[in-house]
């Protein structure tokens, strides 16, 4: 069986600071996973072998078939689908891991033109600690590695990357997120009926759900702004596919 990819959804480890197109959130995956839907001894086939085709260009940087196989698995395991390291991914899987790979790079090669927002070391190691502590040994953990024709150094990479588009994510819709206490109070007031227990007992819930609402809306403002002025050439047919 492949492994498919939902529509991306917003992180909830690190409050407001991932946004819907910085994530892969595998419901699809995880729902397999939960009822067993990929078996656990699941081994690239024929078709799971690594083809080095170019896929997509993003600003003059060319990415294969393999680095973009390789951080889309890395992003399902990060968000607990295991099966989706050694399972074979379809299209869906791939295209939704194309978003995700083309929105970090623009984030952080625009990033890199500024000389700004470095990923702090301490950070990145510990997401190369977390991300490894979700196999179950070390050997299973090397395997995934040797399956993806990868190494700790390109895990690194991968993730250091992830950890400073964060940041520069953050540092441009944070401060422009926030919501005042009157927004909460009147929010509450036209819908008053909804929460029956009263204002206080739901202040800090509906600030919450408010603030991301705007911090969701922001980040497509902000793709689609990054989209515009960025030279991103699909090459693939699945990849094309995700554009029409």
């Amino acid at each position: 069986m492949k492994v498919a990819i939902a529509t991306p959804c917003p992180r909830r480890a690190v409050p407001l600071l991932l946004a819907a197109w910085l994530t892969v959130a595998p419901a699809a995956v995880l729902a397999q996973a939960q009822g067993g839907g990929v078996p656990a001894e699941a081994q690239p086939g024929p078709e799971g072998r690594l083809m080095d085709r170019v896929v997509a260009v993003i600003e003059g940087q060319v990415l294969t078939q393999s680095e973009l196989e390789f951080e889309t698995r890395v992003a399902l395991v990060q968000r607990g689908a295991m099966q989706a390291a050694f399972a074979p991914l379809d299209d869906e899987a791939l295209r939704g891991g194309l978003e995700l790979v083309i929105n970090v790079r623009l984030q952080v090669l625009s990033a890199e033109r500024l000389e700004a927002f470095p990923a702090e070391q301490a950070e990145v190691e510990a997401r190369v600690a977390g991300f490894r502590g979700r196999f179950e040994s070390e050997e299973e953990f090397q395997a995934f590695l040797a399956r993806s024709g990868a190494d700790v150094k390109l895990l690194t990479e991968v993730l250091a990357r992830r950890v400073r588009a964060e940041r520069i994510l953050d540092s441009r819709i944070r401060p422009r997120a926030q919501v005042s206490e009157a927004e909460v109070f009147r929010y509450f007031q036209q819908h008053s009926s909804e929460y029956p227990e009263g204002y206080a007992a739901v202040k800090t819930r509906l600030q919450a759900k408010l603030r991301k609402e705007r911090y969701d809306l922001l980040t497509a403002q902000e793709v689609t702004e990054l989209h515009s002025s960025a030279q991103v050439r699909r090459v693939a047919p699945f990849a094309r596919e995700a554009r029409r």
